[in-house]
């Protein structure tokens, strides 16, 4: 269990979020949603314990995330941000590789090798694995920082806008991929910004606006065209595919 309790966050006289309460479960995933400078990666940044917070705390079990020294956090969750280093000069399979440093010396370095093998397939990279990350797109790079953070095979991965610089079929890939760790017992918590792909992958939504918390709960009890409509200051329209019967939610034009 991931539990902030009573978090906020202030950048000189602004408050960027106030007194945000928010639990993320074992085996589920949890999508945070909201318009554009609401808060969500900061929050996200507290939740991994790169950023500390004015108020309140955050703990991943009995860790306190702002509290523990960094090999013991680092083996807790993993953390996918939105930017990556363009000039790393490292190959692929190097830049996956540093996913395990927080596991050397102990006996889970010795399953490295085969860990850093699994993600590499998983996140689709054997081709590229040789290639400089520097010399790949922002969508392959995107899916070499999900690998590496596969690899450090954490109980909380972290993930801000993970899909954003992905084609379809990649994004399909990487939704799927947190879907089987979730299902495997991970805690997964995204920042993402198409509603139609949260309600198809999500267990869990909370809905964010000017900092706050409006809500959270199953994409049924949250997802609705009310509160997106009010929270997106635009009108919203929900509707099931008549073929798949998967929830689409497109801008009202």
């Amino acid at each position: 269990m991931l539990t902030a309790t009573g978090v906020g966050v202030r950048i000189g006289r602004r408050e960027i979020l106030h007194d945000i309460d928010l639990d993320a479960r074992p085996g589920e995933i949890l999508a945070l949603v909201g318009p554009n400078g609401c808060g969500k990666s900061t929050l996200l940044s507290v939740l991994s314990g790169i950023r500390t917070p004015a108020t309140g705390r955050v703990r991943i079990g009995d860790v306190d995330v702002h509290r523990v020294d960094s090999r013991t956090l680092a083996r807790t969750r993993a953390l996918v941000t939105q930017q990556n280093r363009t000039d790393t000069p490292f190959p692929v399979r190097e830049v996956v590789e540093m996913g395990r440093f927080p596991w050397t010396r102990t006996p889970q370095a010795l399953r490295s090798e085969e860990i850093i093998d699994a993600a590499v397939v998983e996140c689709d990279l054997t081709d590229l694995v040789d290639r400089p990350f520097s010399q790949l797109s922002g969508g392959q790079q995107a899916r070499v920082s999900m690998a590496r953070a596969l690899a450090q095979d954490t109980p909380v991965i972290l993930l801000d806008e993970p899909t954003a610089a992905l084609d379809i079929g990649h994004t399909e890939q990487v939704l799927s991929i947190l879907r089987r760790r979730a299902d495997a017992g991970a805690t997964v918590v995204l920042v993402v910004h198409d509603l139609s792909l949260t309600a198809a992958y999500a267990d869990r939504v909370a809905v964010m606006k000017d900092g706050r918390l409006l809500a959270t709960g199953t994409v049924d009890e949250v997802m609705t065209a009310d509160l997106l409509s009010r929270t997106y200051d635009h009108p919203v329209l929900i509707w099931d595919h008549p073929e798949t019967g998967e929830r689409i939610i497109t801008p009202v034009r």
